[in-house]
C-alpha cells in the first residue's frame, strides 16, 4: 500500500523547497494544515519546533524533519529547567508562549500564540482580568508591552535573525531613498525598529499587506524579516520595489541558517523516509503541549471565522 506523503514548507525556506511542498504557509497555517492532514507521513521543511507541533497535533502521522540541525535560537537560548522556575515564580499569571518553542516549553504553557494571533489572544486574557507572563521572545513581548501598555514579565530569548535588524542601518537606508519609503516588520524585531514601522505583523500579515498595497509603485518598501518571504512577496506584487531591511550599512542578507538547511536533496531524502523522525516525545509531554496549542486553535477558529 502506497503511503500518503504530505510536504509542508515555511515561507522562510528557499523558493525551490516551497515549489516541492503541498502546503506553504506561516506557523499558524501550517499547524492547522498538519492537524487535519490525511497523511501517513508529514515531511516538514521548516525547523524542529514546527515538526514537533505537527506531531503533537497529528500523532498518528510519521513526522520527518529533513535536517536534524534545523533548530531555532529561541529554543536554544531557553533552558527549560530555568523556564519552569521562572514560571513558578508567577503562580497567579497565565503563561503565554510563542509557538517558536520546544515541546517541553509548550508543555509548561497555558496558551500558545503565533505572531498572527498574539495581539488578540493577550488582549482577550487581559479583558478577562488575567495577568500574563510571556515567553520566549523578548522582542515580541517588549513590543506588546509598549504598544498596549501591558506590564508582562518577559523571558529573555531572541530570534537571532530578526534581532540583527537595527535602527541605525535602517535610518541610513531610509535616508538614501529619494522618494517615499515604508517599513513593515515582524514583531520578533527589536523595539526601536518596530517603533519605526508603519505595519507590524506576522509573516502572512506582511505578505497580505504587500498584496493589498495601494501606494505608488515607485515607493520603496523595506521588509524587516527573514529574506525567504521576499520571494512570495515578489510573486504577489512584481511591480513593487521590495527590499529586505538592512542589518548594517548596505547589507540586505539576513537569512535563517536553520531554515536554509532544508535543501532540495534533504527534502527529497525525507520524502523517501530519511531524516529526523519526531518519535522522541512521550505521550504525557505531547498531551501537556497539545492543550495550549488546541486552546489557541479553537480561539483562532472562533475569532477569525
Amino acid at each position: 500500500m502506497t503511503k500518503r506523503v504530505v510536504t509542508l514548507a515555511h515561507y522562510y525556506t528557499q523558493p525551490e523547497i516551497q515549489q516541492m511542498a503541498d502546503k506553504v504557509g506561516d506557523s499558524l497555517e501550517l499547524s492547522l494544515f498538519a492537524r487535519e492532514a490525511d497523511a501517513d507521513v508529514i515531511v516538514f521543511a521548516g525547523v524542529r519546533f514546527m515538526a514537533e507541533t505537527a506531531k503533537i497535533l497529528n500523532p498518528a502521522a510519521k513526522v520527518i524533519l529533513p535536517d536534524a540541525g534545523s533548530t531555532c535560537s529561541l529554543v536554544t537560548q531557553t533552558d527549560v529547567a530555568a523556564l519552569k522556575k521562572w514560571r513558578n515564580s508567577y503562580p497567579d499569571h497565565v503563561h503565554v508562549s510563542y509557538i517558536n518553542s520546544s515541546a517541553e516549553h509548550k508543555a509548561l504553557s497555558d496558551w500558545i500564540v503565533t505572531s498572527r494571533n498574539v495581539d488578540d489572544i493577550i488582549a482577550h486574557l487581559y479583558a478577562e482580568g488575567k495577568q500574563v507572563i510571556f515567553s520566549p521572545d523578548r522582542n515580541m513581548g517588549a513590543y506588546l508591552n509598549f504598544q498596549y501598555g501591558y506590564d508582562m514579565p518577559l523571558w529573555s530569548a531572541v530570534c537571532e535573525v530578526h534581532d540583527r535588524f537595527n535602527e541605525a542601518a535602517l535610518d541610513e537606508a531610509l535616508g538614501a531613498v529619494s522618494g517615499a519609503a515604508h517599513l513593515i516588520a515582524h514583531p520578533e524585531s527589536p523595539l526601536p525598529v518596530l517603533k519605526r514601522a508603519g505595519y507590524v505583523g506576522s509573516t502572512s500579515g506582511m505578505l497580505n499587506w504587500v498584496r493589498e498595497y495601494q501606494g505608488s509603485t515607485t515607493d520603496v518598501i523595506f521588509v524587516a524579516t527573514e529574506d525567504g518571504i521576499l520571494y512570495n512577496m515578489g510573486l504577489a506584487r512584481p511591480d513593487l520595489d521590495l527590499r529586505q531591511a538592512p542589518i548594517y550599512a548596505g547589507c540586505q542578507c539576513n537569512s535563517c541558517p536553520y531554515m536554509k538547511m532544508n535543501t532540495v536533496e534533504a527534502v527529497k531524502r525525507a520524502q523517501q523516509g530519511d531524516g529526523l523522525l519526531i518519535d522522541y516525545l512521550g505521550e504525557s509531554e505531547m498531551a501537556s503541549a497539545r492543550a495550549p496549542i488546541e486552546r489557541m486553535l479553537e480561539f483562532s477558529a472562533r475569532y477569525y471565522a
